[in-house]
């Protein structure tokens, strides 16, 4: 097994994505035929090539497996999810988990065999590969499966480098399938890129993104670089850096969600959900984020933002793992028009008694913290 995890380590940059789906049977008489190929979703926080703490990871596998992880090369970690092989045209999101300057990337992710492997390799800002990475890693398949609650909306885009590779958008699923609609358009400048979600409009900004940049080789990150909403569509900017800060041009996966979780999780096993927008980072005093709509809690605990010392935030979903009682999953995305980047500033704590989720996330320019833009996502697990 040891020698088959490095083959693929080996071959990583020579590998191709192939988008596929997997036909189940007949759906219910109340949706839709084409609803048969079901999300899936899977998520895990990682340290060093160790297994995923069970506790921390969750997906939509037969009941007694879990995710593995492998280390491959300095700073590579090799995560395989079972069964969701068949869902390699989702997208994976990734965020370091550090008390310094580091950021990670997904490299590839690809079928092997009945599982999905999501190659992880983080880094560290004007050092190099990361000896021993700590990160959070989320994976989701949207399928063709319709919510029930109309106000909820999902859309992704994986970017190749040249080309869309393989899209969601929640507002498409019908039969016979539509026409891809989510457009990407690349600027004319190195590093930028406007993406259009057409069918998940609002009318002002509402919901929420997660942007990671995907490069087999070239150490990147990247970040939502602007984004504005119309009641026809999102309207979303992406930026990518390399290590020195300098715009490139690579690949990227993005996930706009709004009512819902990052991961399109309308059927069971659902999950819990919440996300804010930290878009007055200068504001020590705790805070509710406006428009009101960039945060969400999928349940009535509401939720805060605050100063947690220089470049630091600490960010509270209140009661949001509440009759849960599992760890859940994180991700954070850097907001902005420059290099900035941020990251997990050790992990999450989960109250189990009280269902708070407490956040602290840091954000650097260059290996500086400084206060800065993010938006912050959250995901649980049903017991």
């Amino acid at each position: 097994m040891l020698r088959l995890w490095k083959a693929i380590a080996r071959t990583l940059c020579a590998a191709v994505l192939v988008a596929t789906g997997l036909a189940a049977p007949a759906a219910d008489a109340a949706v839709d035929a084409a609803a048969a190929d079901l999300p899936r979703w899977a998520w895990a926080v990682v340290r060093g090539g160790s297994a995923p703490t069970v506790s921390y990871q969750f997906g939509t596998w037969a009941s007694g497996l879990k995710a593995d992880a492998t280390a491959g090369d300095p700073g590579q970690v090799l995560v395989r999810f079972p069964q969701l092989g068949v869902a390699a045209g989702g997208v994976a999101h990734v965020t370091a988990i550090s008390s310094s300057a580091d950021w990670c990337q997904v490299q590839n992710q690809l079928p092997s065999g009945d599982d999905l492997i999501v190659a992880v390799r983080c880094h560290r800002y004007g050092v190099g590969p990361v000896a021993t990475p700590w990160f959070s890693v989320v994976f989701g398949y949207g399928g063709r499966y319709p919510s029930p609650m109309p106000y909820q909306a999902l859309g992704y885009v994986r970017w190749d480098g040249s080309a869309v590779a393989t899209q969601f958008n929640s507002s498409q699923i019908k039969s016979p399938a539509p026409a891809p609609v989510n457009t990407v358009t690349p600027g004319t400048s190195p590093g930028l890129w406007r993406v259009t979600l057409p069918g998940l409009g609002s009318a002002g900004l509402a919901g929420s993104i997660q942007v990671t940049a995907v490069d087999p080789a070239v150490p990147t990150r990247c970040k939502l670089g602007g984004w504005t909403a119309t009641t026809a569509a999102q309207n979303i900017t992406v930026r990518c850096h390399d290590a020195a800060g300098a715009p490139l041009n690579t690949g990227w996966n993005l996930t706009y969600h709004r009512e819902s979780a990052v991961v399109w999780a309308p059927i069971a096993p659902y999950a819990a959900s919440a996300y804010t927008f930290d878009n007055a980072p200068d504001t020590a005093a705790p805070y509710v984020p406006t428009p009101y709509p960039v945060s969400y809690n999928s349940v009535p605990g509401g939720l805060q933002i605050s100063g947690y010392g220089t470049g630091l935030r600490r960010v509270s979903f209140g009661d949001v793992n509440a009759g849960y009682g599992y760890p859940g999953n994180v991700q954070v995305t850097a907001f902005g028009y420059g290099a900035e980047f941020c990251n997990l500033y050790g992990n999450w704590t989960e109250g189990l008694s009280t269902g708070v989720v407490s956040i602290t996330h840091a954000c650097y320019d260059g290996a500086t913290r400084v206060a800065h833009p993010a938006t912050v996502t959250y995901v649980t697990r049903p017991r």
